[in-house]
């Protein structure tokens, strides 16, 4: 049996995955997990923080349990540190910086793509820690595992791809700076990678912070990072409890050495970051709640509808951040839609997600039980009506939650207006386009959205609506787009190459694509004057520069307009070229084979340049 076959099979017999204690003794980490010694195979499991290349265990020495949500049994215990041992990891980003930023865009682009190979190396192990700390189902786990590492694969690549800008008169240029970075628990392989992947790309350190429930995920990226090579400082994770978290997020804000935050959770929680880095004017990315609308109109093909419905709800329990939260179904499909989708609800199966066929995992903790409840509740004591589920279910653990259908709701009720995180369906009846769109566009919220249609004219008012909502028949609700993403005839929105975020309160900026790197990276404008009658600014870094720069200067001197082109810009060698003269970076010799050469002769001027004028006064300064 191999090495990962012989992990598989035993993992089920540890009492931490089937709810018996933990032994408690001072063997290391990875062999105190269970009392059996499977866990010897988990090399990925880590006690420690990582800290500028070392494994700390805090100035302190504390820790603070790693629980498993499906048993409430301990999986573990991880280290808590105090603002010193923070400072200490921002420091070593800082220190890390410029050596990190001077490397090349392909030279980063290789420490990426080998932690990304080392994450599908190791997809199995990394989806058994997550579905024991976050109790996601295994086949979720494995799936989060491929997503997260897409966003290294792609950013290794995309990395090259940060532009600059060149004109006659000034070069503009992206520079990177230090961020740390606040990722949430529910995706705890994603929402690392795809802050981390862009911020590395950039030439930016990172300190992570992982939240508190799913720290084992994050250290265990960590140990592929190290093992990927990585110089120290360039990646740091500092594992934080609840009261200790609250005073590195106040570090973050405060501290000189950070540009930036990148944090992913609530939006309490973001606006309370929001207030605390106003008086730094920190750089801020915030990806927070949702409440997603979900529109099946009287056109839709009701069955794709179900299967969209059930991708998007019941994903991770219902506690995705782009979960349809509020469902609006037309009158002429609402019986049908109903009754398939409570058919679908029967088929799924709640469970500790280490178990086979299990589809719904348990709810992160108690606190988000007892919301759930809350929020059920006050819906039916205002005449909604529960026709599935709306209960506990602790003869399968003390922290599932029965998949739920609630309806005859109104758009006033909590469990409209709040981000439930949780298998909940709220469902209301809708009769006409315009009203749908005024139900949708009600929330203080807009990350996602999804609609089911066949009407092609009405798809493309769907998409419309996000950005003329005032063109309605009824007043208008907002003038700015309604949702940052939007999926028509799909429940499966995300992927790497494509950006991620929200509008109002949920969140600033995106992630993802190209435009994630643009959250790491500020632009530069650069006027270079006093070489002469015309000068050239060319910020680049291609390793065949010989033959850009050749090309450019042989282009000035013929007198031709550059314009406004666009080449890579990033920490390399800026090539001034002036009338008569310029300097050329010798190409590097590919092969022994291959002989070098001088670069040939430049051609005289075709063209004068007459000499500068001053500007006019019609012309601001």
């Amino acid at each position: 049996m191999s090495r990962t076959g012989a992990w598989r099979t035993l993992l089920h017999m540890c009492n931490c995955c089937s709810g018996g204690t933990v032994v408690r003794s001072p063997r290391p980490l990875s062999r105190i997990l269970a009392p059996c010694s499977a866990r010897a195979y988990h090399s990925l499991i880590r006690d420690q923080s990582f800290v500028n290349g070392q494994w700390v265990p805090g100035s302190t020495a504390a820790t603070f349990p790693v629980l498993n949500p499906a048993n409430l049994s301990e999986v573990g215990s991880v280290a808590d540190l105090a603002g010193e041992d923070v400072e200490q990891a921002i420091h070593a980003a800082r220190e890390a910086f410029h050596p990190w930023a001077d490397l090349t865009a392909k030279e980063r682009g290789k420490y990426l793509r080998r932690w990304y190979e080392l994450m599908e190396e190791r997809k199995n192990e990394l989806s058994q820690i997550m579905t024991l700390e976050n109790g996601k189902p295994i086949l979720e786990a494995e799936a989060e595992i491929s997503y997260a590492s897409s966003f290294l694969e792609w950013f290794a690549e995309e990395g090259k791809r940060i532009y600059g800008k060149i004109s006659s008169s000034g070069t503009t240029q992206s520079l990177p700076c230090s961020f740390p970075s606040v990722p949430q628990w529910n995706f705890p392989a994603a929402m690392i990678t795809r802050k981390v992947g862009a911020a590395l790309a950039s030439g930016c350190p990172v300190v992570v912070k992982p939240a508190e429930d799913t720290p084992l995920t994050a250290l265990a990226l960590a140990a592929l990072a190290e093992e990927a090579g990585f110089p120290p400082g360039v990646v740091n994770v500092v594992t934080c409890g609840r009261e200790n978290s609250i005073a590195a997020g106040k570090l973050f804000c405060s501290s000189p050495s950070i540009a930036g935050i990148s944090f992913t959770g609530s939006t309490d929680v973001g606006k309370q970051l929001y207030a605390q880095c106003a008086p730094h004017v920190k750089r801020l990315s915030l990806e927070l709640g949702g409440d997603a609308p979900f529109v099946v109109f009287e056109s839709a093909d009701v069955p794709a509808a179900v299967d969209g419905a059930m991708i998007s709800k019941f994903r991770n329990a219902g506690q995705t951040c782009v979960c349809a939260n509020r469902f609006f179904v037309h009158s002429a499909v609402y019986d049908e839609f109903v009754t398939g989708l409570r058919d679908r609800m029967k088929s799924l199966k709640v469970g500790n997600g280490l178990s086979p066929g299990v589809t719904i995992g348990p709810i992160i903790n108690e606190a988000q039980i007892k919301r759930l409840e809350g929020l059920l509740a006050d819906a039916c004591s205002r005449g909604a009506e529960l026709t599935v589920g709306g209960h506990r279910m602790p003869e399968v653990g003390p922290l599932f939650f029965a998949p739920t259908m609630i309806e005859h709701m109104s758009n006033e009720f909590a469990c409209m207006t709040e981000e439930q995180f949780g298998p909940v369906v709220a469902v209301s009846r809708f009769e006409t386009e315009e009203e749908v769109f005024h139900l949708a566009n009600s929330s203080d919220r807009g990350l996602a959205g999804y609609a089911f249609t066949r009407d092609v004219g009405q798809a493309l008012r769907i998409a419309r609506y996000l950005e003329v909502v005032q063109s309605l028949s009824l007043p208008a609700i907002s003038l700015t787009p309604t949702v940052g993403i939007l999926g028509i005839n799909e429940g499966m929105i995300s992927a790497c190459e494509m950006p991620f975020g929200g509008v109002k309160e949920s969140g600033l900026g995106r992630e993802g694509s190209k435009y994630g790197v643009e959250e790491f990276t500020y632009i530069k404008y650069v006027k270079l004057g006093g070489m002469g009658n015309s000068v050239v600014c060319v910020h680049f870094m291609s390793e065949d520069s010989y033959m850009l720069v050749s090309r450019i200067c042989k282009q000035f001197l013929a007198g031709r307009s550059l314009g406004a082109v666009h080449y890579p810009s990033g920490p390399s060698s800026l090539v001034l070229a002036a009338q008569c003269c310029c300097t050329y970076r010798r190409r590097p010799r590919m092969s022994s084979s291959r002989a070098p050469h001088s670069p040939p002769p430049l051609p005289p001027p075709q063209a004068t340049f007459p000499p500068r004028q001053p500007p006019s006064s019609a012309y601001p300064p």
